[in-house]
């Protein structure tokens, strides 16, 4: 799949479980649709308390918002205004601008359209007259909060105008609004949690939002379990997911652990409750569960600096270094960006203390506690400083390992659950699978998921769904064990749900956990997603009723939130929207994957293929290595490789795309000169730089203040 969806379908990352592609205008947050009311501001020591968005009145023409404000569109439909955004009111339409004024979201009323793009074409008329861009992407998203019949068009733009465009049609009564979102990849990702507030929020006039607040819940019985399997079943087969493990409590019981579909494409294994999935950031609860457990020891606090602990911690900027404290390295709130290229490209030879040094690296491009942005290597430093507490002689990997097994895995009867590759791949496991570029799945190479190991505190967990479940049974339980034990203390156990930074509209990040009070109940959930592994799991503390989704494919992340869905509608009655997001995720998905190919050129064109070095180097990155094999052309990397595609963009310069199932998507654009030529890779904040000349290795490129970018 694309770069603009890569950290979406590979990368362990944060995507919550509400309505696939509701936030769709920020492509890294291609899967999330989460749900908060209010907000919660750190400052440099501590969480200020919840409070709900102040309201402004729709004559307000224009202002900059102090807080989170509710406000309403020209044509009466709520939504909200997020912090330190400059809103302008028009006749038809509300102009929202970022802080750093390269971002635009456009709420239009597009009022009796033909059609979604008739509504789309009004809207940039009205916005942008003459504007004519080129779409690269047509496709069906979910019903969300009332609005029915949502498309969404994605324009074409150049990797080197490091910049997203996109529009979203959405219907009420028929009636069209229309979201325009034209801003630059670094801000779209670094403000993807206010993007959030304002799509998430934004509800037609008159529409009542649906709430599961004061209703009994009907029992998990054989009936209503029948009735989730054969959706998950009627998933698989649509989205082409192998294999799923899957589990379920009831009552704080476990009334399903099993397993549906088989491990790998080609045999006939079954998946069963003892099956292995990798559960990418699944881990991370994981791990601040190990952190609970050294406070309730009293070998560290939540509110101790990280220097004191391990006094080597050191990040890019002091002033951030000074700040941090425990609770801090897992909370997704200090400012620090997701900064993921230089373990995905790490040697084979990466130790766990390596990645604890890359923070020095590493620099923050948000104030401290003012937006959430999620950095794996800062949470895998959180398990690993909290293992070293155990034995600190020991080297950092095998402490957390063994700290992993005694004192979490063991007492919760998780017993197949490993670290090791190698133990996983002996036994019953899944194997990844993935598309290809023309959308036909493979089963995946593993490689890719091995530069994991380093950080394996936040996302290098194997796992089953009989023993993932007995962690969210002993979360239901409050920390106690079924023969009665308590774990760790109810007190730190609920402290890591506790919100830390918001992530959207009535959504937070805790350490490790996510809290969503969209349907007027609590959902606390995590996902994770790793190479052909995208798993999730939930609770419903006041009902005791718990889930647990693994899946052994790319495109078993769309299984999630419909999951998720369809579960509160068994439990509650609630309006059967389930089916419905998973049909129109799976048709985007089929639309985007067509749309793609179109532009790749499959083997890589040979006039530019006959222009590549032998390899190239980037100091922070290592080195590339080309490969030509007849017509095809491979990059190998240190841990992985790929067979590359070439794309001619609309800027006229030409990109190598990988494209093997589960790694396609990296973009490395042609540049330089004959004598320095280079390759550039870009992730949303930063951009990497390969010379093909011998002796050269350019430094990467990265925001030198916060709330820069790089250019």
């Amino acid at each position: 799949m694309r770069f603009a969806a890569f950290n979406s379908r590979i990368h362990f990352t944060p995507m919550t479980l509400r309505s696939t592609a509701a936030l769709a205008l920020v492509g890294w947050y291609l899967m999330l649709a989460p749900r908060t009311a209010g907000r919660f501001l750190l400052g440099s020591a501590d969480v200020a308390s919840a409070q709900e968005p102040s309201s402004q009145s729709s004559a307000s023409q224009e202002f900059v918002a102090t807080e989170d404000t509710s406000v309403k569109t020209p044509h009466g439909d709520p939504f909200k205004v997020p912090k330190d955004w400059r809103l302008q009111s028009r006749a038809d339409f509300v102009l929202l601008n970022a802080p750093e004024g390269d971002a635009l979201v456009a709420i239009v009323h597009a009022g009796a359209a033909a059609n979604a793009n008739d509504a789309i074409k009004r809207a940039w008329a009205q916005v942008r007259p003459g504007a004519d861009y080129a779409i690269r992407f047509d496709v069906p998203i979910g019903p969300l909060n009332g609005w029915k019949g949502r498309r969404q068009l994605t324009y074409e733009t150049s990797p080197n105008e490091k910049r997203t465009r996109v529009a979203i049609a959405e219907q009420y009564h028929g009636d069209w609004s229309v979201i325009l979102f034209d801003g630059s990849n670094a801000t779209a990702e670094k403000r993807g949690s206010q993007l959030g507030v304002v799509l998430l929020s934004l509800i037609p006039k008159g529409y009542v939002r649906e709430t599961f607040a004061g209703r009994a819940a009907h029992p998990l019985d054989a009936e209503r379990i029948a009735i989730l399997k054969k959706f998950v079943t009627d998933g698989m087969v649509r989205l082409g997911v192998p294999g799923v493990g899957l589990a379920f409590i009831d009552g704080g019981k476990v009334v399903y652990a099993g397993g549906l579909g088989v491990r790998q494409l080609g045999n006939n294994e079954p998946v069963d409750e003892n099956t292995l999935f990798i559960a990418a950031s699944n881990t991370k609860a994981m791990s601040t569960l190990l952190m609970a457990h050294e406070v309730d020891a009293g070998r560290m606090r939540w509110d101790e600096r990280a220097t004191d602990v391990y006094p080597s911690f050191k990040l890019g900027d002091e002033a951030t270094t000074r700040k941090v404290l425990m609770k801090y390295l897992v909370c997704a709130c200090t400012g620090m960006p997701r900064e993921d290229m230089e373990w995905l490209f790490s040697s084979s030879k990466a130790t766990p203390r390596d990645s604890i040094e890359s923070l020095a690296r590493m620099r923050p491009t948000t104030t401290f506690g003012s937006l959430f942005q999620y950095s794996n290597v800062m949470v895998s430093t959180g398990g690993y400083l909290a293992a070293s507490l155990e034995d600190p002689k020991r080297e950092l990997g095998i402490a957390y390992d063994d700290a992993m097994q005694r004192i979490i895995f063991e007492p919760l009867g998780m017993r197949n659950t490993t670290f090791s590759f190698e133990q996983a791949l002996r036994g019953n496991h899944a194997s990844p699978h993935d598309t290809d570029a023309d959308g036909i799945v493979h089963i995946a190479d593993m490689g890719f998921n091995r530069t994991v190991i380093p950080l394996r505190p936040a996302g290098g967990m194997w796992t089953s769904s009989g023993d993932l479940i007995r962690y969210v049974q002993m979360e239901l339980a409050n920390g106690k064990l079924p023969n009665g034990q308590q774990l760790v203390s109810e007190t730190n156990l609920l402290e890591r749900r506790k919100p830390q930074v918001l992530i959207a509209d009535k959504m937070y990040y805790g350490m490790g956990l996510m809290t969503d009070d969209t349907m007027g109940i609590q959902v606390i959930h995590h996902g994770g997603d790793l190479l052909g592994y995208h798993s999730d799991m939930m609770w419903l503390p006041a009902y005791n009723v718990g889930a647990v989704i693994l899946t052994n494919a790319g495109r078993g992340v769309l299984l999630r939130a419909p999951l998720l869905r369809r579960l509160e509608e068994v439990l509650f009655d609630g309006e059967t929207l389930a089916a419905e997001q998973l049909e129109a995720s799976a048709a985007a998905n089929d639309a985007e994957i067509l749309a793609w190919r179109k532009r790749l050129v499959i083997p890589a064109d040979t006039h530019a293929a006959a222009g590549l070095r032998h390899s190239y180097r980037n100091a922070a990155l290592g080195v590339i290595e080309v490969k030509h094999e007849g017509k095809r052309v491979s990059f190998l990397f240190p841990q992985w490789h790929s067979e590359v595609a070439t794309r001619k963009n609309d800027d006229r310069t030409v990109s190598f795309v990988t494209i093997d199932p589960g790694v396609d998507g990296f973009e490395f654009v042609v540049g330089g000169t004959q004598n320095d030529p280079i390759l550039t890779l870009r992730d949303e904040q930063h951009e990497y730089v390969f010379s093909g000349k011998p002796g050269i290795q350019h430094m990467t490129a990265r925001p030198d203040t916060i709330g820069t970018t790089t250019q």
